[in-house]
């Protein structure tokens, strides 16, 4: 069907001559018009295309005009429907608008009338398309991820993954640190898809054996187990036609992981102890903060079972990443906090504000708001200052690289780089006590990724223990002979380091690249 500037509608009339008479009339105004001769005809024709208004007579055999009426409305709500009819019968007319039509009118009737009703009806289609898009926009943009902040890149990105993959029934992953704000991604995703006025249910994964588990997912028969006394509806019911939420994926126990898959790939499960197949409808979004991929490599995550979940994988930046969001997510926090506590117009000085900035929030966004909450409730008045600021974010020590002066005759950069890298994690290993874990979370970086780099530089770890043997070492103090000595020793390469490496930062020589004294030269 061709488009036009004016729109398109629908004339059903059982009388030929009244068709005729209303196409001739409406396509000398722009309007693109098809014709139906019955009620059945005209609903066949609403199903299959999209019409601004319709012209309904309200007198024809079989389905008549009130009942083609309702059915046009369960097809389009917002279809303004025009009633024809004889000037007897104005009292069914009335009736009809009052069950939705638009307007009437009545036969004989003149041309300018039907086209006065017909532009009115087009204009009240347009308002209620542009009201309705324009609520659609205010909702995804305020609403639907009210409680997540952010517009930095990698957020950006967060939503356009949101967007494009709310509509579908595929399983999504979430990946992500502790405090990263899984769960309001979860909740925006369903928002915004079809099942968004259906359910949304929580499984808090690790809290339960995984009998108990079994028994709260998919329910339990009368007699399943001892105390099973009464049958009972699982959580996939609650969700049915809805979303259901794994929160930390990775505590399902295995046996169960099984029957996980089932659900997906059937969409049906067994309740416990029973033999009856249930079918469900159900949209299943699953969040990790582990490395799924490992936990299959080493046997404790079902591998058909990764990938079935692995269909949509949405990565959250730790807040870290995404420092260009602090101050959003402070205003925010300020706000929320502010009016449960009646405290109004709160602000954050420059200098507590910059602390902020600066500290790496290993609990992220909620370490954040726990931050900020704390400050709200202790603060005297309006202005929240440094003396707020928890201590640990305080007093965080800062990692500052050395800078190089670089001979005229250059350096071999990827030589450089190796050797920092070593040295780097080798100092790292001993702030760590030795512990690779303990040692990757310092440098934000994956266990296995560590354990990598420590094999290829052949790195052999270990725990730097006091003279007793108790414990690690205390640190060398700057001028002790082990200092000297390190800080006496040539620089290959040319590289002449003039810089520092704070508390976290490696020591002594870096290969080719010493860092040397404890300030940075200018």
């Amino acid at each position: 069907m061709g488009t036009t500037r004016n729109g398109t509608i629908l004339v059903v009339d059982d009388e030929e001559i009244m068709r005729e008479i209303l196409e001739t009339l409406l396509t000398r105004e722009g309007y693109d018009v098809r014709l139906a001769s019955s009620g059945p005809e005209g609903l066949e024709l609403a199903r299959a295309l999209p019409f601004d208004a319709a012209i309904v007579d309200i007198m024809m055999p079989g389905l008549d005009g009130i009942a083609t009426l309702d059915e046009l409305k369960r097809i389009d709500e917002d279809l303004a429907v025009i009633i024809i009819t004889a000037f007897a019968s104005v009292e069914s007319a009335i009736s009809a608008m009052k069950t939705g039509a638009f307007d009437y009118i009545t036969k004989p009737f003149k041309n300018d009338e039907v086209l006065v009703v017909v532009r009115n009806a087009m204009e009240r289609r347009r308002l209620v398309h542009e009201n309705r898009n324009l609520r659609q926009n205010i909702q995804e943009r305020y609403h639907k991820f009210a409680n997540i902040i952010g517009k930095s890149p990698r957020m950006r990105q967060v939503f356009d993954l949101i967007i494009q993959a709310a509509p579908s029934r595929s399983t999504i992953l979430i990946q992500g640190e502790s405090g990263t704000g899984k769960e309001l991604v979860a909740r925006a995703i369903h928002a915004n898809s079809s099942r968004s006025e259906r359910s949304f249910v929580t499984v808090n994964s690790g809290n339960l054996p995984p009998d108990l588990l079994e028994s709260t997912l998919f329910g339990h028969v009368k007699g399943a187990f001892t105390g099973a006394v009464y049958p009972k509806k699982g959580l996939f019911d609650l969700a049915d036609k809805g979303s259901i939420f794994f929160d930390e994926i990775g505590n399902v126990p295995l046996e169960t992981q099984a029957k996980l898959l089932r659900v997906i790939q059937e969409r049906d499960f067994m309740r416990l102890g029973g033999m009856e197949t249930i079918k469900v409808d159900v949209r299943i979004i699953a969040a990790t903060n582990v490395d799924l991929r490992q936990m299959m490599e080493e046997g404790k995550f079902r591998e058909d079972l990764f990938y079935r979940l692995h269909v949509i994988s949405i990565q959250l930046p730790p807040l870290r990443d995404r420092k260009d969001d602090i101050p959003l997510l402070v205003h925010h926090f300020l706000e929320k906090y502010g009016d449960e506590n009646r405290k109004r117009d709160l602000e954050l000085t420059p200098e507590a504000l910059d602390l902020l900035t600066e500290y790496d929030w290993p609990g992220n966004v909620r370490e954040l708001e726990n931050v900020i909450e704390r400050a709200v409730v202790l603060t005297p008045g309006s202005r929240i200052g440094v003396d707020l600021i928890p201590d640990h974010v305080r007093k965080a020590p800062n990692f500052q690289m050395p800078q190089f002066i670089v001979p005229p005759e250059g350096i071999l950069f990827k030589e450089v780089i190796t050797d920092f890298e070593k040295k780097l994690i080798e100092s790292t290993l001993e702030a760590a006590g030795g512990v690779q874990k303990r040692a990757a979370e310092l440098l934000h970086i994956k266990p296995t990724t560590l354990n990598e780099m420590i094999k290829r530089y052949e790195i052999r770890p270990r725990r730097k223990r006091n003279a007793n043997g108790n414990g690690p070492a205390a640190p060398a103090p700057a001028d002790s002979a082990s200092a000297e000595s390190a800080a006496a020793e040539p620089a290959s390469a040319g590289v002449a380091p003039v810089g520092a490496v704070g508390n976290a930062g490696p020591a002594g020589n870096a290969g080719n690249v010493a860092p040397v004294g404890n300030r940075i030269v200018e």
